[in-house]
């Protein structure tokens, strides 16, 4: 009766099936996983903007590596910016998508040291190999607010270090590369400003990381499952509708081969 199923069709689709099914069942908890990250995600980001302000120098010091549990945590940081020493950072969108630059300015410390902060986004120069026109930051001494955020690699970003770059212009916002160029110790990560408010709107202020989206993960998750599960139950439809389309055929061979009754 299901002889049909040992034919080379139906022994290929058969396999197909069974690899799709646990292939299913795993891109579903791939999706569950990416769901529960971005739930704890959420969390972090809500737990670390809503803490009571520290001093960055209580979470970093030169050489540092910022740990995921301090991310987007609300410091504060007190002494002067060094303009001289300021760059921009390539290739970085707006809040409406337009594309330009990052201005990362060192902030020498009141007590000694030196913290990068990302004043925000400014428009590119005219052509890639001129400094753009940057809003100079408060003179003096000044207190500023903001988010502790982790060095930029290659690795973690994605974003292509490059050589050969114009003067007072990088691609990644990295503590050890400006040491280097500063030629002093800096505070390992960098301080995404939010205070004071830069006169004018410009540069303008990074907005503050969304811990409200949980994305559509968990709906990928389900349908994936849902997918898994429909895979078997549509196998069995076609084998049954196999089995009915030959059980016809062969009805209707019969018909057609049975001698007619002779006329007298």
């Amino acid at each position: 009766m299901y002889r049909f199923l040992l034919t080379r069709q139906w022994v290929i689709l058969t396999l197909l099936v069974l690899a799709m099914i646990p292939t299913m069942v795993e891109l579903g908890f791939w999706q569950f996983h990416r769901h529960e990250h971005r739930v704890e995600q959420n969390a972090l980001i809500t737990r670390n903007l809503e803490a009571e302000p520290v001093p960055v120098t209580r979470l970093t010091s030169p050489g540092h590596t910022v740990p995921r549990s301090d991310y987007w945590r609300a410091v504060t940081a007190t002494g002067t910016f060094d303009t001289e020493h300021e760059v921009v950072v390539r290739r970085r969108t707006s809040q409406d998508e337009r594309i330009g630059v990052l201005v990362l300015t060192p902030l020498d410390l009141k007590g000694g040291g030196t913290v990068l902060v990302n004043r925000g986004w400014v428009p590119a120069a005219a052509d890639q190999q001129s400094f753009p026109e940057v809003p100079a930051p408060p003179r003096g001494e000044v207190t500023v607010s903001g988010r502790l955020k982790a060095d930029e690699t290659t690795s973690a970003s994605g974003i292509k270090d490059l050589d050969g770059l114009p003067d007072r212009q990088v691609m990644l916002m990295n503590s050890s590369q400006q040491s280097h160029l500063l030629g002093r110790p800096v505070l390992g990560g960098y301080l995404e400003m939010t205070g004071p408010a830069p006169d004018g709107g410009s540069p303008e202020t990074i907005a503050a990381p969304d811990d409200g989206s949980i994305g559509p993960h968990m709906a990928y998750a389900v349908q994936w499952w849902l997918f898994a599960a429909g895979v078997p139950v549509g196998w069995v439809i076609l084998v049954r509708r196999e089995k009915r389309d030959r059980e016809a055929a062969a009805e209707e061979s019969e018909t057609v081969e049975q001698p007619e009754p002779a006329t007298a």
